[in-house]
């Protein structure tokens, strides 16, 4: 924290006062020639997303962020404050961060008339240079811009009509900061009217007086498509005001995504040194949200978070860690089995069409997780024919037979040591996995055993049966009989 200062030593020490656009522009530079990361954290927008940022604020423009929900656009906003100076002079008192070199409110110019260089200064961090507000139906303009305080009025016993009676909304009390307005589409028409004199001349207008208030603001607007239809729209004039508009996209590949989920999930160090995820087990997590975005059964309009796989890892290290408590063991791997624990996360971050509502959220689940394995499953063994000619061997054969005459049940609550051979005592199996998988570390070639009984299950060439704490695995047709 830097100590408070005067108007004089301020003009000694060489400060040179610069607009918030100049600012972010002349750190923005330094960065770039200095080879360091700009925006940190942002995974796959390298070569998209970042270079339309670097040239919007280098062309100094308000910035609106369009994209589907869970598409980092927040985040892009947040990490904009880095490129602010780490403090900023304002003149002490003020409820705007005037500039002692370029004051607009009455109380900064009054007070600096009347001490002149001697005014005291107070500096600002940048952290403290950031607005946020969600643009809900019930904002309204006192809330943005202001009104008049009839209290103040009272209190200081002045009309009206005069400044010091104002009450500044949040617009005014960002001066020489970075606001974000997020979901611009759901703020009412006759409020977005309220900010075109704010985006083009910076003045502000309050009950009628006229303000010639020149704010300094870096605006960042936020929007889904999908609101423009179902809840509210842009309105031309101010969209014209916005001088970029930059659309943002989902990670076009696993690893990209990967690399966000491993960045945002919330897990502790502890479960990270308890609980091993195979990197299967985190492809075949990546590979649900890609399939829910490509399904039928999916709004496609409304996209599908990034937030869908973040919390769907936590809540399968939970599966994990709860066996953990349960089997009183001090480490353990996540499982195929365990996905069914992340029905949850996709049911709450998905939009259904007419036909998956139909169908239901829960079966829609398991069919992007079945879908995700039989993915997962092809991009390593051979696929699985529908239909098998009599008398020629397929690379399933030896497996499909073995369970003839066996079944295989794998538990929940079963210690990794328990779990594991149960699955070794299957030879065929075994088999399939070390032609197929040998250049897999240990972890992910024991998920791949899971992948292939579940992938011969989806293909119906196995029965798969399901309670409450195993999954059971027979030949096809014989489960079912005994069921019955």
């Amino acid at each position: 924290m830097k100590n408070d200062t005067t108007f004089k030593e301020l003009k000694k020490s060489g400060y040179t006062d610069k607009t918030i656009n100049q600012e972010i522009q002349a750190n923005l530079i330094a960065k770039i020639k200095a080879k360091e990361p700009v925006f940190e954290g942002l995974w796959g927008y390298e070569d998209s997303v970042v270079p339309q940022l670097k040239k919007a604020i280098l062309a100094g423009h308000h910035i609106n962020l369009l994209g589907l929900r869970g598409q980092a656009k927040t985040r892009i906003a947040r990490s904009m404050v880095n490129l602010l100076d780490e403090y900023m002079p304002v003149v002490k008192g003020s409820e705007i961060n005037d500039s002692p070199f370029q004051p607009i409110s009455k109380f900064a110019r009054d007070l600096i008339a009347e001490l002149g260089d001697e005014t005291p200064i107070s500096w600002v961090h940048r952290s403290n240079r950031f607005f946020e507000k969600l643009a809900t139906p019930d904002v309204n303009v006192a809330d943005l811009i202001g009104d008049i305080d009839p209290i103040k009025a009272a209190t200081l016993k002045l009309p009206y009509s005069d400044e010091r009676v104002l009450h500044y909304g949040m617009i005014p009390r960002a001066n020489r900061s970075i606001f974000v307005l997020n979901e611009l589409p759901d703020l009412q028409a006759r409020i977005q009217v309220s900010l075109f004199n704010i985006l083009q001349e910076g003045d502000i207008q309050i009950r009628g007086f006229q303000l010639r208030m020149p704010l300094d603001i870096q605006f960042v607007f936020t929007a889904n498509p999908e609101d423009y239809t179902n809840r509210g729209s842009i309105v031309t004039p101010l969209k014209d005001r916005i001088g970029s508009q930059i659309f943002t996209h989902y990670p076009k590949t696993i690893a990209l995504a990967k690399q966000i989920t491993e960045q945002e999930a919330a897990i502790s160090a502890e479960d990270r040194s308890q609980i091993q995820i195979p990197d299967l087990a985190k492809n075949l997590l990546e590979e649900v949200a890609f399939a829910a975005r490509e399904s039928e059964y999916v709004d496609a309009k409304s996209g599908v978070s990034a937030r869908l796989t973040i919390s769907a890892m936590e809540n399968l290290v939970a599966a994990a860690k709860l066996r953990l408590i349960e089997t009183d063991t001090e480490k353990t791997t996540v499982r195929l089995l365990d996905f069914m624990s992340v029905i949850p996360s996709i049911t709450g971050k998905i939009e259904l069409v007419y036909e998956g509502e139909q169908e239901g959220a829960d079966y829609v689940a398991k069919i992007l997780i079945d879908k995700a394995v039989m993915t997962q499953f092809e991009s390593i063994f051979p696929r699985i024919s529908k239909l098998d000619k009599e008398g020629i061997k397929t690379p399933y054969t030896d497996l499909i037979k073995w369970f003839n005459k066996n079944q295989l049940e794998l538990n929940y609550t079963d210690t990794d040591e328990e779990f594991y051979k149960k699955l070794e005592r299957i030879t065929p199996l075994t088999t399939i996995v070390e032609e197929n998988a040998s250049g897999l570390g240990t972890e992910d070639q024991n998920f791949c055993k899971e992948l292939v009984l579940w992938a011969l299950t989806i293909s119906k060439k196995l029965d798969k049966s399901e309670n409450s704490t195993a999954y059971t695995f027979d030949s096809a047709g014989i489960g079912q009989f005994l069921r019955n």
